[in-house]
């Protein structure tokens, strides 16, 4: 299964613009579907590091943690 996941929220609601990271590898790649990210509106700035690096989301894991293992498994993303 082909799921593409779409993150439209940025710093100012990070637990928001986590939750489709989250599913996107920890829910559907986990289970061996293939994925994709699109980053609109507002997940732009996910793109910058210092972005990145400081978004964390209630109950979720870090964005940069995310992000990290989107990389790891080859992930295409779109800005």
């Amino acid at each position: 299964m082909k799921t593409l996941f779409m993150v439209t929220s940025g710093r100012s609601d990070p637990t928001r613009a986590s939750i489709p990271l989250h599913l996107a590898v920890n829910g559907s790649l986990e289970v061996g579907h293939a994925v994709s990210l699109v980053f609109a509106g507002d997940a732009a700035e996910l793109v910058k590091s210092d972005v990145r690096e400081g978004l964390e989301g209630i109950g979720l894991p870090p964005a940069r943690d995310l992000l990290s293992k989107a990389r790891e498994h080859g992930v295409p993303l779109h800005v």
